[in-house]
């Protein structure tokens, strides 16, 4: 069976898209002659192909929408609303099945569709029944899952110690006691993405001392999902990258997919686990998961739900950024977010649903302020309005070291005995996190001999390798409170000709100022991480001029940098000493 791959059925370049009005939008693919619909709305676009789901029949301009929003179907009538992708005559009759629009650096944009649409369709089972106590699954904490199949043990997402994006998340949740132990007698382990609330080296150090070759299976991302395995020197000796949409078979009962995320395919992937037939869906952080086309009426279907796993607003100051306007932001947020997953999951009624992946706290002292504006939705919340959307479909809020035992849920969805909630003397919520040994490593980071020498400044953005881009940033190394330091730096970066002026240039050019603590910094320098530790973490303050979101940049620096830190044994061989060089007043920009 081929891999699922990506194809662009249509290319627009930067002046058709700017053609493109409000509403709806019938474009012909020159290539095939295959016509699309895309419907726009404030610089916002869906796009699904001109095929009605009915009959096959092409849809026209519906002359009685007065919104503009719904098209017509020639054959039999039908009409699609294309700003919810729903048939609204007959209503509530089928989804059209969207296609990603994926927005291009020069302005253009393509639709893509992936193909095939629904691998799991191969070599359909029919399934068998279950036994009791056959297949469990348990919660252990935040997007950590055990699956128990037979006489196999599935883990996903194992972060089970220490902080995740540098110093800003923390876990929520205490693992079970023997969580650790269990993690290294699993029989094969699935990790989504190198976002290190789901790829942590703490607990992953823990797993290569004890169980090296363990299986660890990850999807076959653009950025690998351990490029950083070198720098981390934690040596696992099995980790087995996969190709998307293809079965991947452990024995006659059980076998597994990986799919990719049609948001960022680069990065993020999601999972479906069959053992006898019955399927177990986990879409884990993906936006839009095998580009939104999902299969239904699986078993048990898993979802992160909380939201707040973002620098913005959070992370933003200046102009409209106030406490008032953030608190806002996040409360419409948080509710868009209830409801787009509650309406995915009546869409696709699963037998059983289970929020998880978002039980995380920023809980470091400092980051008080993050930890008290950052409200994140609540699983129950979740559960609670599908519960009222789907009353038929089943829902699961465990706490670390619950059971489901899906052969009786699947019998009795009313059985008491099919979950085991843990017992009254366990410890739910961590109180105690260890912050000074992970906090004393980033800061041992600041004391490094190459920041001796301002010139690295130059060395780092060069292997970065962002250039050609309009956009000057201004960054200042400070305190935890933000506040800037004599001995750090404050520099400017012009990403036009990656020059490192000491004021703004006179041309016109957007600007980004970003304060960043400075162990966090110079940590992330010294090992070439990517930017999420600082921006997802919460470890930088930024205030923009205009107020742009420049993807291109952002996307660079969490995703694209190089797959080598940077040499910097190269760097000291070229430097001069500092005693020629001298050094003054680092934090002096104005």
């Amino acid at each position: 069976m081929a891999s699922q791959i990506a194809k662009v059925l249509l290319s627009l370049d930067a002046e058709a898209v700017g053609s493109l009005k409000e509403g709806v939008n019938f474009k012909k693919s020159t290539e095939d002659g295959k016509c699309y619909i895309i419907f726009k709305s404030n610089n916002d676009f869906k796009a699904c192909k001109n095929q009605c789901k009915h009959q096959g029949g092409l849809f026209i301009k519906d002359i009685e929408d007065l919104d503009g929003m719904t098209v017509k179907c020639t054959k039999h009538n039908w009409k699609l609303n294309v700003s919810t992708m729903k048939y609204v005559n007959p209503p509530d009759s089928f989804l059209q099945d969207e296609l990603e629009v994926s927005m291009l650096d020069d302005g253009g944009l393509q639709l893509v569709e992936l193909s095939p649409v629904d691998p799991w369709m191969a070599d359909p089972r029919e399934p068998l029944e279950l036994q009791k106590g056959e297949v469990k699954v348990t919660y252990f904490t935040h997007a950590c899952i055990e699956l128990q199949l037979g006489k196999r043990r599935f883990m996903f997402d194992p972060w089970l110690k220490g902080p995740a994006f540098a110093r800003g998340w923390w876990l929520l949740h205490e693992p079970p006691a023997d969580a650790l132990d269990r993690l290294c007698g699993a029989d094969l382990i699935y990790i989504s993405h190198m976002h290190s609330d789901h790829l942590s080296y703490p607990t992953l150090k823990v797993l290569a001392e004890r169980r090296p070759d363990i299986p660890i299976y990850v999807g076959d991302t653009s950025r690998p999902v351990f490029w950083y395995i070198k720098e981390s020197q934690v040596k696992l000796t099995n980790i087995k990258v996969l190709p998307f949409g293809v079965w991947q078979n452990i024995d006659d009962h059980l076998r597994f997919m990986i799919l990719m995320d049609g948001v960022h395919p680069e990065m993020d992937t999601c999972i479906i686990v069959d053992y006898k037939g019955h399927m177990i869906l986990n879409t884990v952080d993906c936006t839009r998961p095998n580009g939104g086309r999902l299969p239904q009426n699986v078993d048990v279907m898993m979802s992160d739900f909380a939201g707040g796993a973002s620098g913005f607003p959070m992370t933003f100051y200046g102009g409209k950024y106030s406490d008032s306007w953030k608190a806002e932001f996040i409360k419409n947020e948080r509710k868009k977010l209830l409801n787009y997953k509650a309406t995915l999951v009546k869409s696709l009624q699963p037998r059983i649903y289970c929020p998880f992946a978002g039980y995380f706290v920023e809980a470091h002292p400092s980051d008080r302020y993050i930890k008290d504006s950052n409200i994140k939705n609540s699983a129950e919340d979740l559960n609670a309005l599908i519960n009222k959307l789907a009353p038929a479909i089943k829902t699961w809020t465990p706490q670390p070291g619950a059971v489901l035992d899906l052969g009786l849920a699947l019998r009795d969805p009313t059985n008491r005995e099919a979950i085991t909630n843990p017992p009254a003397s366990a410890k739910i919520y961590k109180d105690s996190w260890e912050f000074d040994l992970y906090v004393n490593e980033l800061k041992s980071a600041i004391k490094s001999d190459i920041f001796k020498h301002q010139n690295w400044i130059q060395f780092y953005y060069t292997w970065a390798g962002f250039q050609n881009y309009n956009l000057v940033v201004r960054v200042i190394e400070t305190d935890d409170k933000f506040e800037c330091i004599t001995d750090g730096y404050d520099y400017l970066v012009d990403f036009l000709d990656l020059s490192f002026p000491t004021k703004r240039p006179n041309r016109e050019h957007s600007y980004l100022e970003i304060k960043n603590r400075i162990g966090v910094m110079r940590y992330v320098v010294l090992h070439g991480c990517l930017w999420d530790d600082l921006y997802i973490g919460f470890q930088n303050r930024i205030s923009r001029d205009p107020d742009i979101y420049h993807h291109k940049f952002w996307k660079h620096f969490q995703a694209e940098l190089p797959l080598c830190k940077p040499d910097w044994e190269q760097f000291q061989k070229q430097v001069v000493p500092i005693s020629e060089t001298g050094m003054g007043n680092n934090c002096a920009l104005s």
